[in-house]
């Protein structure tokens, strides 16, 4: 172990990385790539998605392409610090659906030398800041914005439209309740 001026160079160092952006966006698939190269430099790797999240497979991240990662439900930010071993890298999912405890959990996990990669939406489907995320963006070392193509016009899109006027925050669903849309075609949609 080699230690000048009191650094030790061996100790693992944490950090946060945020991949947010709207839906059909290619947050997950983000997350599944970084999270298998992590696999293969044979690093120890942990994923957490909300419980709530019962789309496809409750024990598997899934990417709207069907790429999948073995994963642990979990029903409270919390749970994460209680379930984390001894582990090098942390992978949570759908972050939008957690509580606000996630971001000093994902601290707490950076600050113990864990990389902590979050994905989750950024905007809620009225264009507002939704869940965690704007907290995790402000305290990641790393950002990443992913953004998918306008239905309507075919320009890049950050915003998720949801077809119905159902007015609750969470409402789980695919192709058949949203779709991405650039600012233009938003803001025509939701006036």
């Amino acid at each position: 172990m080699f230690i000048e001026r009191g650094i030790d160079r061996q100790k693992k160092t944490g950090s946060i990385e945020v991949i947010t952006g709207s839906m059909f966006s290619g947050k997950t698939e983000e997350l599944i790539r970084r999270l298998k190269r992590a696999k293969i430099a044979r690093l120890k790797v942990e994923i957490f998605k909300p419980a709530l999240d019962k789309r496809y497979i409750s024990d598997k991240v899934v990417s709207h392409d069907e790429n999948s990662i073995m994963s642990t439900p979990v029903e409270s930010s919390g749970n994460i610090l209680l379930m984390t071993g001894d582990v090098d890298v942390i992978g949570i999912d759908e972050a939008q659906f957690f509580d606000s405890g996630l971001v000093d959990v994902s601290i707490s996990l950076a600050n113990m030398g864990i990389r902590v990669i979050v994905a989750g939406l950024d905007m809620d489907f009225k264009g507002n800041p939704f869940g965690p995320i704007p907290g995790l963006m402000a305290v990641a070392d790393h950002i990443t914005k992913v953004h998918a193509i306008c239905m309507c016009c075919g320009d890049v899109a950050q915003f998720s439209h949801r077809f119905s006027k159902a007015e609750k925050l969470v409402l789980l669903g695919e192709k058949d309740e949203y779709e991405p849309l650039c600012r233009t075609c938003f803001t025509k949609a939701t006036q």
